[in-house]
């Protein structure tokens, strides 16, 4: 408390004018000194000259530090440029002094000023030492008082390996850093009970909450490089149930110049705690693929459509096409390119269910790739507006495809989901529908590739469980969960997206493109890991609550449809879907019939011929089960 009020009376009271008494004073001291020096450090001198010397000394010293402003520099913050204005403050000081010691010889206009020249030089270099070295002590001073004054973190650092001396070496080289490394962490049995600086190594069995509680730990930071997914989700499992805030440290290839610097180390979030490697793909192709092309993106303000457009502004395309019937969303991905440098791109409002509209943008623009992330998403929804989902997902899709046959695009790459496969909702159905339809175009296309990639649920993707449960914990809960066995495979925007682009290289047109998305993630745990994440407890602040599975909803998620097998491609984890052969011809037809259909027919009406396009969907907790009743009663 006597420190923090210090502190503030520092801040207060330190003004110039302070500083500039307290440097005439220290002049007034070292002249004392000097005359000491000069006398075999003893007081042997003339006190009746001295007495009247000071007071001039002390003027002349207020003046030449009134002229240089020397008296003007935060002492706290001190540097070399403060230093040197102290120089030429006493530098004048002492010029002048000197000039009127021998003016005083010829005129003896001041009684007892003479001045013997070695005082003057003994003075000269002890003031400019004292005032210099005080400066830095009081800003040393200064450091010392705010550190000791600043609410001190105690941390533990979980690795003490070389990526755990690398982070305590940054956490130390951070200036004003408010970190205590209390102690290190590690499973090693060779390195528990050694000491790194000092500082203990601690098996992690003994990471209790008693031990958390009598050090008065508040945060651990993991620093373990190449660690696999499933022992960061264990590690930070057991952390989380000790009270404390799990900070993690990025890999090596995010830091900055090779060096990590203490502001990279990051509370980990949902996205670090994904049960599989990420996906990481650095193909030359893909760059050799898009340089100097025109490249339209459909659907670019969503969530994929955004991320695609980002990573294909880094490439020297000729001209990056935006399409979106979103005005807000589109226009604020128009900003952010703007400001990032990015010109070579067009924004455009317009629908891809309007096909006159899309022609006209096809024929001025000419594009030679497609990515067509355009779609309806959300499964209760489009369960209610089937009308919609047709429009959109099968409607939208067979214009595009249409228009990249006709226009010559020399790659079109569509954007499908998990939902696709052995489908049970609308949405879900109308993306395989989809899915078909561009197989059967495929099949008829000689100068355009078509390609299809399907992949499972995106955190932080607009509508997603992710943004839903923050809201809620922002709201202070409860947090809803449709059932507590429900699972879903999870993905990183810019993965899905490079997963994308690399899609636009492969194949010669008409596969699907899945990949390894490890093991599938329960909806329940992953809530009650944010609670965590976000220093809460489960239940006592936070509760979750199963809410019923919804309209069209499914436990389980799968990658492969009936009837689909998988071959391997150059990447390791990711797969070629390969579909049995089927009638694609008559497949087509129905599509179209199903896209004349929707103007006119009920939505049952609808969902039925859906249902005859793609036998393998199965309504579930849907109105249109009744379908599927009717056509074992046929059968």
């Amino acid at each position: 408390m006597i420190k923090t009020f210090f502190l503030n009376f520092l801040n207060k009271y330190a003004s110039k004018w302070v500083v500039l008494i307290i440097d005439v004073l220290l002049v007034c001291i070292s002249f004392f000194i000097a005359y000491t020096v000069a006398f075999d450090i003893s007081l042997d001198f003339d006190f009746n000259h001295f007495k009247y010397q000071l007071p001039v000394v002390a003027l002349l010293a207020l003046i030449s530090f009134l002229l240089v402003g020397s008296y003007k520099g935060i002492i706290r913050h001190t540097g070399t440029k403060d230093a040197f204005n102290v120089f030429l403050g006493i530098s004048i000081f002492s010029f002048f002094t000197g000039f009127l010691v021998v003016a005083n010889q010829f005129l003896n206009f001041f009684k007892g000023f003479s001045i013997p020249k070695s005082i003057l030089l003994i003075h000269y270099l002890v003031s400019i030492f004292v005032l210099i070295v005080s400066r830095f002590i009081f800003k040393a001073f200064f450091e010392v008082i705010s550190t000791e004054v600043k609410t001190v973190t105690n941390a533990l650092i979980y690795g003490a390996g070389d990526s755990g001396m690398i982070t305590y070496g940054a956490i130390n080289r951070e200036r004003g850093n408010n970190y205590d490394i209390i102690g290190f962490i590690d499973d090693d049995v060779n390195k528990i009970n050694k000491k790194i600086d000092r500082i203990k190594i601690h098996s992690s069995k003994n990471i209790t909450k008693d031990f958390i509680k009598n050090n008065f730990i508040s945060e651990i930071i993991i620093s373990i490089q190449n660690i696999k997914p499933n022992r960061l989700l264990e590690i930070t499992d057991d952390l989380l149930a000790l009270g404390v805030e799990v900070k993690i440290v990025p890999p090596l290839s995010q830091w900055i110049g090779g060096d990590l610097q203490a502001n990279q180390i990051k509370q980990i979030n949902i996205d670090d705690l994904l049960e599989r490697q990420q996906i990481t793909i650095n193909n030359p192709i893909v760059k050799r693929e898009v340089v100097d092309k025109v490249v339209l993106v459909t659907g670019a303000a969503g969530s994929i459509g955004s991320e695609i457009s980002r990573q294909l502004s880094n490439y020297n395309l000729e001209l990056l096409v935006l399409v979106d019937q979103a005005e807000s969303p589109l226009y604020d991905l128009q900003q952010e390119l703007i400001r990032n440098s990015k010109t070579n791109f067009m924004a455009i409002v317009a629908d891809v269910r309007d096909f006159k509209r899309m022609e006209k943008v096809f024929k001025r623009y000419q594009p030679q790739k497609v990515f067509h992330a355009a779609a309806y998403k959300h499964v209760p929804l489009m369960e209610q507006s089937p009308y919609e989902a047709v429009r959109i997902n099968v409607g939208g899709t067979r214009n595009i495809a249409d228009l990249s046959l006709k226009y010559n695009v020399g790659r079109f790459v569509m954007v499908s989901t998990d939902k696709a496969v052995n489908p049970t909702n609308v949405m879900g159905a109308t993306k395989r529908v989809a899915e078909i339809y561009i197989s059967a175009l495929s099949k008829s296309s000689t100068n355009t590739k078509f390609t299809i990639t399907r992949f499972g649920n995106v955190l932080g993707s607009n509508g997603s469980v992710i943004p839903l449960f923050k809201k809620q914990i922002e709201n202070g809960g409860p947090l809803t969960v449709t059932h507590k066995d429900i699972t879903r495979f999870f993905m990183t925007i810019p993965e899905a997206c490079r997963l994308v682009l690399e899609a636009g290289t492969m194949g010669t047109g008409g596969e699907i493109y899945i990949f390894d998305m490890g093991k599938s993630v329960k909806i329940f745990d992953m809530a009650k890991r944010m609670i965590s994440l976000s220093g809460l407890k489960y239940p006592e602040d936070i509760d979750i609550e199963f809410t019923g599975l919804r309209p069209g909803e499914k436990l389980y998620e799968e990658l492969l449809a009936d009837g689909e097998n998988t071959t391997k491609t150059y990447h390791e984890k990711i797969m070629i879907a390969k579909s049995l052969d089927a009638d694609f011809i008559d497949l087509k037809i129905k599509v179209l019939e199903l896209c004349d259909l929707n103007e006119s027919k009920s939505a049952v009406d609808v969902v039925a011929k859906i249902k005859e396009i793609t036998p393998e969907y199965v309504s579930q907790n849907s109105i249109y089960e009744k379908l599927d009743l009717e056509v074992l009663k046929d059968e």
